[in-house]
């Protein structure tokens, strides 16, 4: 017997009521609620789908850096949670659920990742709170903002915060800056401002279009290029601007200039935060102004004594002094220039790159033990783990020569064992190996 028309429409209507009704039982429901979600194997695919970003900390119940990590991000989820673009921060036990760590490659611990509309990047970045949430709010972040009005400018830079230098292209186009924003995405924020006030224009001290715009907001600096917009003139601006004119030098600074191949003029005082420092340094910004392709540096003793030690600084030694220094093991001093007096310190900072320039130097090495201390934080352990390896492979290519037979081989003697060997190789800093 055929049921009437009206009583199919209603069967069927019913069972697709069911059918979603279950669906959504059965379908993992996730909040965006500052905490750090527990995933599984059960869960997993649908958490990812459901945000558009989300980090996953692949760890292992008894691996002490990833219990030390857990804090961290426990912090970091509350703040990363309220941003315009929220980031979600997940965990997975990697030891447990193999099949996952299988998938997504884990061979150590912690792994982490963050994904992006689904897709896996690996994180190599910063593991303190307020380190990774500064570096995952850039990581999310637009290439390259478009602000079409001066509360919209207002709003960005607020947003952007201190941490990172913030360029504004007023009337330029999108696609002028784009390829460079995406090269230097990590250590600034770039946008475009298409549409502005001629307060806006007072405000930033700049008189025409199109103009570039650097904000160090940390520093207190701005500074602004009119072009030519060509991608090598812009890119060398954009590059000079990633530091600020004089930068205080510290553990983290020094990482800053890892990428920057300029020399830098470096003055050590006795301590940054007298008054007398701080007028030495108003004219080493000045002096930067002028010379862009140096990089101006400064240190306290009192503030780092052991790095000021390495450029043959004592408690004896008259300071200020400055060197030229190339970011690694060999500095200048100027002959003639080797301190700067109290007086006239505009005329003596001129002199001593005249003389610099002219080549009136002498060239020296840098043979303390406390460069090894900043030589790593500049370089990370794991460059220098690196050097240490192709020490080892040399040395055993040495032995295969000299020893044909392969089962006679031994490694050397060193501070890092082939195990460790294999895992320094990995970009990332993963301290605990899968058994």
């Amino acid at each position: 017997m055929l049921l009437p028309r009206s009583n199919l429409i209603f069967t069927f209507g019913f069972l697709l009521l069911f059918l979603s009704l279950s669906s959504a039982e059965q379908k993992p429901q996730f909040a965006v609620d500052g905490k750090v979600l527990e995933l599984d194997e059960s869960n997993f695919d649908a958490a990812i789908s459901t945000f558009d970003y989300i980090f996953v900390d692949f760890y292992a119940p008894w691996c002490g850096h990833c219990k030390r990590l857990s804090p961290e991000l426990d912090k970091a989820a509350v703040n990363l949670a309220v941003l315009k673009q929220p980031v979600v921060i997940a965990k997975v036990d990697a030891d447990k659920y193999s099949h996952l760590a299988s998938k997504y490659e884990i061979d150590g611990f912690p792994t982490l990742k963050i994904f992006m509309h689904g897709v896996p990047t690996d994180y190599y970045g910063p593991r303190k709170a307020d380190l990774l949430v500064r570096f995952l709010k850039k990581f999310v972040a637009p290439d390259v903002a478009v602000l079409n009005s001066d509360s919209a400018i207002s709003e960005f830079i607020e947003e952007a915060g201190k941490n990172f230098p913030i360029f504004i292209g007023f009337g330029l186009n999108e696609s002028a800056i784009s390829h460079l924003a995406v090269k230097y995405k990590k250590k600034a924020w770039f946008s475009v401002a298409q549409d502005f006030s001629d307060k806006t224009m007072e405000f930033y001290d700049f008189d025409k279009v199109p103009a570039l715009v650097a904000l160090h907001l940390n520093y207190n600096e701005q500074s602004i290029f009119y072009g030519p917009f060509g991608e090598k003139f812009l890119e060398d601006y954009i590059k000079q601007s990633l530091l600020p004119l004089a930068l205080p030098i510290n553990q983290d600074s020094l990482k800053l200039l890892k990428d920057d191949n300029r020399k830098i003029v470096l003055t050590i005082v006795e301590d940054e935060s007298d008054e007398r420092s701080k007028g030495l340094v108003k004219l080493l910004k000045a002096a930067a102004s002028a010379n862009h392709d140096l990089v101006f540096a400064f240190v306290g003793f009192k503030q780092w004594q052991d790095f000021a030690e390495s450029f043959e600084v004592s408690k004896k030694t008259k300071l200020p002094k400055m060197i030229v220094w190339d970011g690694n093991e060999e500095y200048f001093s100027v002959i003639g220039s080797d301190s700067v007096e109290d007086e006239d310190q505009g005329s003596q900072i001129m002199r001593f790159l005249q003389g610099y320039r002219e080549g009136s130097v002498i060239q020296k090495s840098i043979t303390s033990d406390s460069y090894k201390a900043f030589r790593n934080s500049m370089y990370g352990i794991g460059a220098v783990i690196l050097i240490l390896i192709v020490v080892l492979v040399v040395t055993i290519m040495q032995s295969l020569k000299e020893e044909p037979s392969r089962d006679q081989v031994d490694y050397p003697r060193s501070s890092t064992s082939p195990s460790e060997a294999k895992e320094a190789l990995r970009p990332g800093d993963k301290e605990d190996k899968i058994d």
